[in-house]
């Protein structure tokens, strides 16, 4: 019997302990629910993807502009235009339609490539005469890029073309550097024909525009498109004058001279000078 009893007595104290541990009291019943939303909290916390960080990027200023350096954007004008200088002639009768700061000297940027076309076009080379881009053409100064890779090789017309209708410095610098005695002989061709069209405020260093050393005015621009003489074909002109019928020297005078030439259209002397210009004949 002894023994009987502390066997039931030993079951019934492990009953007990059973029962205390399936039963929970409130607060253990509380600590559960709240343990339970914490873990469904977490799970809904981990489906939602992360937002990605908006990376920052760094804003250059503007650089400014040499007329703007200068105060020359603050000058009023009638059209309110937001460049700094600026001049509109009617090439008929030279009367200013617009003008806005024309003596300014400042950098001109590609419009150089027009002289380097001018001086080019009037010293009559080969254009079918092929080029090469070198290393030399290569732009150290600013950088700029350019679809002509080292070892190009083009004809003088196509690197005409592609600098007047893409601004192409490579192919200007090419022209340059294939002028008879290279290119500082090109640039003081350059800045003679600019004295010689009367470009006090000209000045050429390159013949890309990629230097702003290479400078100008507003008021210098009407000079170079300005419809020019060839000495040739005056004289020329003259001559006809004095030995033709009243007629024909009423047409010499009267009729409307081509851009590169003082006699008219039907003169032989500006037939020539029209098909291949030559070096002092207006282009």
């Amino acid at each position: 019997m002894g023994l009987f009893n502390k066997v039931v007595t030993t079951v019934a104290v492990a009953l007990v302990a059973a029962v205390a541990l399936t039963v929970a009291t409130p607060a253990d019943a509380a600590q559960k629910q709240v343990r339970k939303k914490a873990a469904s909290a977490q799970k809904t916390t981990k489906a939602v993807p992360k937002q990605r960080r908006a990376k920052k990027v760094a804003v250059t200023p503007e650089r400014p502009s040499f007329g703007q350096l200068a105060g020359l954007r603050n000058t009023e004008d009638d059209l309110d235009l937001k460049s700094s200088v600026a001049l509109v002639m009617d090439q008929q009768t030279n009367e200013i339609l617009l003008s806005k700061n024309p003596d300014a000297v400042l950098p001109i940027a590609s419009i150089t490539k027009l002289m380097t076309a001018l001086v080019v076009a009037e010293a009559k080379l080969p254009l079918d005469e092929t080029l090469t881009i070198t290393q030399e053409d290569v732009d150290t100064e600013k950088g700029s890029r350019s679809r002509l890779r080292v070892g190009t090789q083009l004809s003088r017309e196509e690197m005409l073309h592609l600098a007047l209708m893409s601004s192409e410095n490579r192919a200007a610098h090419a022209l340059g550097r294939h002028y008879p005695g290279g290119l500082r002989a090109f640039v003081e061709a350059m800045n003679a024909k600019a004295a010689l069209l009367g470009m006090t405020d000209t000045h050429y260093v390159e013949p890309t525009g990629l230097s702003s050393k290479n400078q100008s005015s507003a008021k210098d621009w009407p000079r170079w498109s300005r419809p020019r003489t060839s000495t040739r074909s005056s004289v020329s002109c003259r001559r006809r004058r004095n030995t033709a019928s009243p007629s024909a020297s009423a047409r010499c005078s009267s009729a409307p001279p081509m851009p590169w030439c003082a006699t008219p259209p039907g003169r032989s002397a500006c037939r020539r000078l029209a098909t291949s210009p030559r070096p002092g004949a207006a282009w």
